[in-house]
């Protein structure tokens, strides 16, 4: 019997709660995820909110890059549904970002390997299954470990410079 799934925050720079626009690059090999960091501004009086596109420079941009990763979901559950989550008992919140221990998805991968006539189950030990919800999506992704880095510019200049490199 296996052990119980679980959530461990991990810190990551918190999303827009309005607009964090994530994107996803993926292949076979490596998994991208760009969005807009929430960074409050000191002008904003709470009336005409502004508007964001992929396209407005000066943004704060987040870029996780999974090289390799195994799987990944974007999708729903927004905000407004995430308590419909499987793992929404177990803590999961909205604008936050988690590791699932234990994860159900990860031996559900694993078991349905097993047809492989060289299946190795040790292929999938070290794998971790990340989770990052945002205002109109979660995204969940499967890989040994994952890289972040911040830049400032356009959501997709700094996504497209980032598959580049």
């Amino acid at each position: 019997m296996s052990a119980a799934e679980a959530l461990l925050p991990i810190d990551l720079p918190f999303s827009s709660a309005g607009a964090p626009l994530p994107h996803v690059f993926a292949d076979e090999g490596r998994l991208l995820i760009a969005y807009i960091v929430n960074v409050p501004d000191p002008s904003f009086d709470g009336t005409n909110p502004r508007s964001v596109s992929a396209t407005a420079d000066g943004q704060s941009v987040a870029i996780i890059t999974a090289d390799p990763y195994v799987a990944f979901q974007f999708g729903p559950p927004n905000d407004e549904a995430l308590s419909g989550h499987r793992l929404y008992g177990l803590g999961l919140q909205p604008y936050s970002a988690f590791e699932v221990v234990n994860s159900s998805w990860i031996a559900s991968l694993e078991e349905a390997n097993r047809v492989h006539p060289r299946h190795m189950p040790e292929l999938f030990s070290g794998r971790r299954h990340f989770i990052l919800t945002f205002h109109d999506s979660t995204l969940e992704f499967i890989a040994r470990d994952f890289q972040v880095g911040l830049r400032k510019g356009a959501m997709l200049k700094v996504l497209i410079e980032a598959v580049n490199n």
